[in-house]
């Protein structure tokens, strides 16, 4: 299984290949391969491998499954892979997952004022959902129809991800941003700078309260307090229906190294926006409101 290694990103374009599903687990705690949508790509082709070199589908489930706990795409990939896990099936999902990008691209465009400044964090272009991208999509979309005039890219501490991902995605789309640190955006936004927030999602409870990485609450509240509207846009994929609210959605604890190699640190991964402060809720399906109970979709079945 080849995958493009996005801790090399923006400065290099490597290839890292994994000959099995421990080489792959490695490659997601690290993050080589990281973005919900894209997880569940990867667990996709990584049950495949598995079948293929005829190794223990329920070990390989078990392993993949406990790679990333808070990204619901991943195990939601698994448990439609089981039963058939070819590599058919495994590009199928794939395909399904960037045509349900570009679908919820297109309802997003309605949210996005003309000429908007738009803010967003960590990243959910192409590189996270395999192709088109989420959030970044919806901006795609956007620019595409001429309602862009820029973005700002919250460079996302500790790994970077916006200012290592998503503006080199932006860049090469020819949209025009510019990489602020996590802690500008209070400040833009006051400046009447920013007229609309855009992110993705990890993984979405039942009653709208949303994963995602850590940082995006404060922007929900920042955007709130400012009268700015707070838009997630991400697949039926990532709805995890079993999830009454953010209470039951498990938080990722990583490493503390990754924030500091001399001091104790906290490192959570991500952190949940209470489904009060989102203004909408964009899938395949459309934009969905508040009450979220009611409005968001059941998660998709994989054909």
């Amino acid at each position: 299984m080849v995958i493009l290694d996005q801790r090399r990103l923006p400065g290099e374009m490597v290839e890292l290949r994994c000959h099995n599903a421990a080489e792959l687990t490695d490659a997601i705690r690290q993050l080589a391969v990281r973005g919900a949508p894209l997880l569940g790509v990867a667990a996709a082709y990584g049950m495949a491998l598995a079948a293929a070199r005829g190794d223990d589908i329920g070990e390989t489930y078990d392993l993949l499954a406990a790679s990333r706990p808070t990204a619901v795409n991943l195990r939601w990939a698994l448990d439609e892979m089981r039963p058939d896990p070819t590599r058919e099936r495994a590009r199928g999902m794939h395909d399904d997952e960037v045509e349900r990008c570009r679908r919820m691209s297109a309802h997003a465009v309605v949210l996005v004022p003309p000429d908007a400044r738009i803010l967003t964090h960590c990243n959910a272009g192409g590189l996270a959902t395999g192709g088109y991208g989420s959030a970044v999509g919806a901006m795609r979309a956007a620019w595409e129809q001429g309602r862009v005039a820029h973005v700002w890219v919250d460079e996302t501490r500790p790994l970077l991800q916006g200012s290592r991902l998503t503006a080199f995605e932006l860049e090469v789309l020819g949209i025009p941003c510019s990489v602020i640190v996590d802690g500008a955006a209070a400040s833009l936004m006051g400046a009447g700078e920013v007229d609309i927030v855009i992110t993705g999602a990890d993984r979405i409870a039942a009653n709208g309260d949303t994963a995602n990485k850590i940082g995006t609450y404060g922007l929900s509240v920042l955007a709130r307090h400012h009268g700015i509207p707070f838009v997630i846009v991400a697949p039926t994929s990532t709805i995890d229906s079993g999830a009454a609210d953010g209470a039951s959605i498990p938080i990722e604890e990583r490493d503390g190294m990754e924030v500091t190699t001399r001091f104790a640190a906290r490192n959570p991964a991500f952190d949940v926006t209470p489904a009060d402060l989102i203004t909408a809720i964009v899938t395949e399906e459309g934009v969905h409101r508040a009450p979220y109970l009611a409005s968001l979709p059941v998660p998709v079945r994989s054909r």
